[in-house]
């Protein structure tokens, strides 16, 4: 096992010999195989323990256990200790669910604290397959199939290509010391129900069956970065970028020329938190403002397009001047100046407007539309109500709801970077004039 294992570092982490690795170490026999193959191997490595203390006297034995292998090997440890009921009952949690939060949260800080280039786990070719049997019983694309990555950001598996019995003959070889856990054994966990009963059955039916695991879950690998390939091109091509509302513009018969329209919306918007084909599909054929939601974006349906934008976060959205000169900041990326100036200057941007200060009332208010809003546009006749005007000028939902409106009293001034008010412009008869400019940052 070492030679193939010294072969498949080569092949997939060549760096790894000059490299500072943490080694998630618990105690059981496929962490302790895989410091020991690290070590034999020339790799410098520290080991790293979590005592969740879940288990009382046995839980110290484990860590007490890892201390002394690390003293034997000659090599750093690096443990701590969780108070991991009260984690799972703060954060409403279940134990496997909460243990593993608290591990990588730590792992984390760990590998930053000891410049470590990345941290080893020891999950192993049964351990994948547990996990693509379990999201397979659940209900999953592609991605959810193509089991555990091998590298994933400052982890790296080492020991995914070797099975179970393989990792045991080695410690027995090597007269390796290890712990058993208890709770390994207990199949009300659904992936203990998995290792000691579906599994097993499995192997026997089919003895190969690792082997020929480990070669789907490459095609499917190979597969799953030939559809990453193909949405990151449609992606590029139709989601235009909207920096009004930091979101993206999609067009609905883009999508629906596509020959698998469904496939690919799940994949579009999977990142995004939507994972329920039926809803993001649905949007297709939905009315004009129907919307849904995910924990951190809205995908909604507005006319021939979707609109998918960051969630609102808690901004104020009302704001008082009450100078002829002054600046100010409505948000990280949007500021509005007032400026005292001599006279105008020829203008094409419809980010700066000059209004003729004796027509205002103050305090000026910023503020976000409102039920009733009308104005008089520049270049039309008479007034026009605001929704009118959006609809026009085919302003998207978003993109009414993040718009910002300079009123005086009760009268709109100005809808902010798009179109003034003729009312309060200056003329030759002015005698203030202030130049007012909205100042976007789109980075």
């Amino acid at each position: 096992m070492l030679h193939l294992f010294q072969q498949h570092i080569i092949k997939y982490f060549p760096k790894l010999t000059e490299a500072k690795l943490g080694v998630a170490i618990s105690g059981g026999v496929d962490s302790v195989v895989l410091a020991h193959l690290c070590l034999r191997s020339g790799i410098s490595i520290s080991l790293l323990h979590c005592n969740f203390q879940l288990r009382g006297i046995s839980s110290d034995g484990d860590q007490s256990f890892v201390k002394r292998l690390s003293e034997v090997w000659g090599v750093p440890f690096i443990t701590t200790e969780f108070n991991t009921k009260g984690y799972i009952e703060t954060h409403k949690t279940s134990v496997q669910l909460g243990a593993r939060e608290l591990r990588y949260k730590w792992f984390q800080k760990m590998s930053k604290l000891y410049y470590l280039d990345g941290i080893a786990t020891a999950h192993h070719a049964d351990d994948n397959l547990e996990t693509f049997l379990i999201n397979l019983s659940r209900g999953t694309g592609i991605e959810g199939l193509t089991g555990i990555p091998i590298v994933n950001g400052i982890y790296i598996r080492p020991l995914l290509p070797f099975s179970k019995e393989t990792i045991i003959t080695y410690a027995k070889e090597n007269k390796l010391l290890w712990r058993e856990d208890a709770s390994n054994a207990e199949t009300k966990y659904l992936r203990n129900k998995y290792r000691h009963t579906v599994i097993p059955a499995i192997k026997e039916a089919q003895p190969s069956v690792l082997n020929n695991f480990n070669t789907t879950i490459e095609y499917l690998q190979q597969t799953q970065a030939l559809v990453k390939a193909y949405v990151s091109k449609f992606k590029n091509k139709h989601f235009k970028e909207e920096k009004a509302y930091n979101g993206y513009q999609i067009n609905i018969e883009a999508i629906i020329k596509e020959p698998q329209s469904e496939i690919l919306l799940f994949e579009l918007f999977k990142e995004y938190g939507f994972t329920a084909w039926s809803d993001v599909s649905s949007l297709l054929k939905a009315q004009s403002g129907k919307k849904i939601l995910s924990s951190t974006h809205i995908l909604l349906k507005d006319r021939t397009h979707l609109i998918l934008y960051v969630k609102k976060q808690e901004i104020k959205e009302t704001f008082e001047l009450t100078s002829n000169e002054a600046a100010i900041e409505l948000s990280e990326k949007e500021t509005l100046s007032i400026l005292k100036v001599s006279k105008s200057e020829p203008n094409k941007n419809n980010n700066v407007v000059y209004l003729e200060a004796e027509k205002l009332e103050y305090p000026l208010i910023v503020r976000k539309k409102k039920d009733g809003d009308y104005f008089y546009p520049t270049g039309m006749l008479g007034k026009k109500k605001l929704s009118k005007y959006f609809k026009d000028e085919k302003f998207s939902i978003p993109q009414k709801n993040v718009t910002w409106l300079l009123c005086s009293g009760d009268n709109i001034v100005w809808v902010m970077g798009y179109r003034a008010d003729k009312r309060f412009l200056i003329d030759e008869k002015s005698k203030t004039i202030l130049k007012l400019e909205f100042i976007t940052n789109s980075k």
